[in-house]
């Protein structure tokens, strides 16, 4: 009788005994991108989020209360910091869970006296502090833009501006690590952020003529 075994990340699959196509042997399914690939790929998937939450953060404060420049980079700082712990925590438990599956995986695989693959096992702590630091890397982009800017529409500016072709950039090489093409993706990504920009400035304006 046949026996099948996925071991490890890459989800290979070994036949052992038995007729393979046209003879005995192991066959593996197709390896998936390589792990650096994928980490870097979600480091600049937290890079953007951080940068889209941040600059529309301070770009709302800034119109609900357009003088007030303290508040506009304290909401900047916040938001980076509220953001990376929410993102490592979040990181966490959704690699923590996925260990789980492929420990229990492991622990069947070797109650059937197989030999499974146990290298590769994801880190649930590295995962966590990836995501804070891309997340804070992406949100110093716009924080630090805006810092040095003392009038609100010259800051406006910078922000949409430094957040804009930092999400184009992140974008492009997103899809590039996937496999993708890099010009589409990047604009999208660009777009995407100037809509959530504009949503969050336009909503919080009305927080000037209609205070609460």
């Amino acid at each position: 009788m046949d026996m099948a075994a996925i071991t490890g990340n890459d989800a290979k699959l070994t036949v052992l005994g038995g007729p393979v196509g046209a003879g005995d042997g192991v066959a593996s399914m197709p390896p998936s991108p390589s792990r650096r690939a994928q980490w870097l790929r979600a480091a600049v998937l937290g890079a953007s989020d951080g940068i889209v939450s941040t600059a529309a953060l301070m770009l709302g404060i800034g119109a609900a209360r357009p003088g007030d420049q303290r508040a506009v980079l304290l909401s900047g700082l916040a938001g980076l910091i509220a953001g990376a712990c929410s993102m490592a925590i979040g990181e966490y438990v959704s690699v923590h869970a996925q260990l789980d599956v492929e420990l229990a995986e492991l622990r069947r695989a070797e109650a059937a006296a197989l030999s499974p693959d146990n290298s590769g096992l994801p880190s649930p702590g590295q995962a966590a502090a990836a995501s804070a630091l891309s997340f804070a890397a992406g949100a110093a982009l716009p924080l630090l833009a805006a810092w040095f800017v003392a009038s609100y529409r010259a800051r406006v500016v910078v922000v949409v501006a430094t957040a804009t072709l930092a999400l184009a950039a992140f974008g492009s090489v997103g899809a590039v690590l996937g496999r993708a093409p890099g010009g589409r993706a990047g604009v999208r990504a660009a777009v995407g952020g100037l809509v959530a920009m504009g949503i969050t400035y336009g909503l919080m304006k009305l927080c000037r003529t209609q205070p609460l």
